[in-house]
């Protein structure tokens, strides 16, 4: 789906590059004019879920309280950690919207890939 498997570029506009259509079954990827605004909702909903695994474990290992500020050490080892990880969320909420709209068909896994112009 991606044209390079790093989700970790310092160059933030390689997150992205992506093919038009697939390079095996020719399944155009973005099915609208913007088609992937709605990935917006999918990461959201992994960050929350990420945020609720990291509050789990950290109350169950160092535990939470108002006393001692905890919790603002968990906000912020937290927010640090979503932002390092937010390039691989972004593509990961693409690949994860995307299967919601585009359905895998078994029948089809071995016909020919149609023949695809190179962009570059």
């Amino acid at each position: 789906m991606f044209r390079d498997k790093n989700p970790f570029h310092l160059k933030f506009s390689k997150i992205f590059n992506m093919y038009d259509n697939c390079p095996v079954c020719g399944q155009k990827y973005e099915l609208e004019t913007g088609f992937w605004f709605g990935t917006g909702y999918v990461s959201y909903a992994l960050s929350v879920a990420f945020s609720v695994f990291n509050l789990i474990w950290y109350a169950l290992f160092f535990g939470i309280t108002w006393r001692d500020n905890s919790i603002f050490i968990w906000l912020g080892v937290n927010g640090v950690l979503l932002v390092l990880i937010q390039p691989w969320l972004m593509r990961i909420s693409r690949v994860i919207y995307l299967y919601f709209f585009v359905y895998y068909d078994d029948s089809t896994a071995g016909l020919k890939a149609p023949e695809q112009p190179h962009h570059h």
